[in-house]
């Protein structure tokens, strides 16, 4: 708790200003202490805010998602409605087709039968037929007889053996005929044969069919009773797909409400750090206001030691100008020339090696300064560091976290501190700030700078950092 500053007493104006400026750099401590907070939960609220914009926008897809499952689970059971009642008139025309094949198929087992019969048949023929055959032969040889026994008896004969004639006549032609037909039923005995086989054939081909045909139907049967269980699945799945889309639709809501009111909360938070940092500002111009006046804080000496040491590096510059180490121009450039391959990222000017040469002597010795100072080192008005303490000037190595740390020359930091340090005029500025050291830790500390002014132009300024 700050102090309550007591303007009462009896105790002389220098004491009553002392007091002021003691109680001034308390309240800047504090201030900064809040304000990093701020910091931290405005950061924290920025995130939030983030992610959940991410969640907001997966919702989003998720709609979107949701929405074309929905539609393609319609598109499934219009298809699967279509598919099913083309399978079952597939099985039924199946079934149809195989009573029809199963009847033909029957109709072909009879066959053999049949043939059979029939071969009897043609053998009772040939048999019939071998008879009349023989019978015209035996016919033939009594019409010769006749022909003969006319032929004797001379003109009482001759009657007779005309009759005989007409009998050699018919018995020719008869065992031609015989003959004719004993042929054809020789061809059809062989056609006969040639069919048997062939009905056999068809036969176990008819037989296959029915198996087939069996077989086939089972599984229509079993394709039409998946389909159903699809279908009705694909209706649980659109009931389903729409009560998810209902959830969803919730859950965005709510979130938009989240959003709108930690999106609130947010601007209210970061307008109260800005406020913070405008009130830190305003402590640290008490401090110096009071110091100005003559008050004495801790912070003092080392003010006193920041403007000293600022100032012999004023007369370094300007010596280094009029001994022609350097011009005057190549002083104040502006233009960097990146280092290759440093990481992080150094640079080059015209005028870092007359830093290099200058400075080291007189920054490393405010490290001894009091044990609380972390690091003394000149800064030009774009936040350009040439020339670092020794023990943070390290040549680079292959890890860019170890180099973050240990080579802090020839780069810039160009922060809110690091500006404010290069760009002030006055005859010091005393700043408090909170340093991250990784890990969501931070330490407290003081950045006390003084200007650096060669010919009475501000080249940068002398930062003396010190923790509390």
């Amino acid at each position: 708790m700050i102090p309550a500053a007591d303007f009462t007493d009896s105790s002389p104006a220098n004491d009553q200003l002392d007091k002021l400026s003691h109680i001034a750099s308390r309240l800047s401590l504090e201030l900064v202490d809040v304000a990093g907070a701020l910091d931290q939960i405005d950061d924290s609220t920025r995130q939030q805010l983030q992610s959940l914009g991410h969640v907001r926008t997966n919702a989003n897809r998720m709609l979107q998602g949701n929405a074309s499952v929905r539609k393609a689970i319609d598109l499934v059971n219009e298809t699967t409605a279509e598919t099913l009642e083309a399978v079952v008139s597939s099985v039924e025309n199946i079934q149809s087709a195989g009573n029809r094949t199963q009847k033909l198929a029957n109709w072909v087992r009879s066959l053999d039968v049949r043939i059979t019969q029939i071969e009897d048949t043609i053998a009772s023929a040939r048999s019939n037929n071998d008879d009349i055959a023989s019978i015209a032969a035996q016919v033939n040889i009594l019409a010769i007889n006749a022909k003969i026994e006319a032929a004797r008896a001379g003109e009482a004969g001759r009657g007779f053996a005309v009759v005989a004639e007409a009998i050699n006549e018919l018995s020719r032609k008869t065992a031609g005929a015989a003959e004719g037909i004993s042929d054809s039923i020789l061809t059809l005995g062989d056609w006969i044969d040639s069919l048997r086989g062939e009905a056999s054939v068809a036969a176990e081909d008819a037989e296959g069919v029915l198996t087939e045909a069996d077989d086939t139907d089972i599984s229509l049967s079993g394709i039409a009773e998946h389909v159903r269980m699809i279908n009705s699945e694909a209706r649980q799945i659109k009931e389903n797909a729409g009560n998810v889309g209902d959830v969803i639709n919730e859950f965005g809501q709510s979130f938009d409400q989240m959003g709108q009111a930690l999106e609130g909360t947010a601007n209210g938070i970061h307008q109260v750090r800005d406020r913070a940092d405008t009130m830190v500002e305003q402590a640290e111009y008490l401090v110096q206001s009071s110091v100005s006046l003559g008050g004495v804080t801790q912070d003092s000496r080392f003010i006193e030691e920041v403007q000293a040491r600022a100032s012999l590096i004023s007369m370094a510059f300007e010596e280094a100008i009029a001994n022609g180490m350097i011009a005057r121009d190549d002083l104040f450039t502006q233009t960097r020339t990146p280092i290759p391959g440093s990481n992080p990222q150094q640079f080059m000017t015209s005028f870092t090696n007359t830093c290099d040469i200058i400075l080291p002597a007189i920054q490393d010795p405010a490290l001894e300064f009091d044990p609380s100072v972390v690091f003394c080192a000149a800064i030009d008005r774009n936040g350009y560091i040439p020339t670092h303490n020794t023990q943070f000037s390290q040549p680079m190595g292959d890890d860019p976290v170890w180099n973050m740390a240990n080579c802090r020359n020839r780069r810039v930091f160009d922060d809110k501190v690091g500006l404010k340090a290069g760009n002030n005029k006055q005859p010091f500025l005393l700043q408090v700030y909170r340093r991250d050291m990784g890990g969501g830790e931070f330490v407290t500390m003081k950045d006390v700078s003084a200007p650096i002014l060669v010919g009475g132009q501000l080249w940068g300024g002398l930062r003396l950092a010190y923790t509390l």
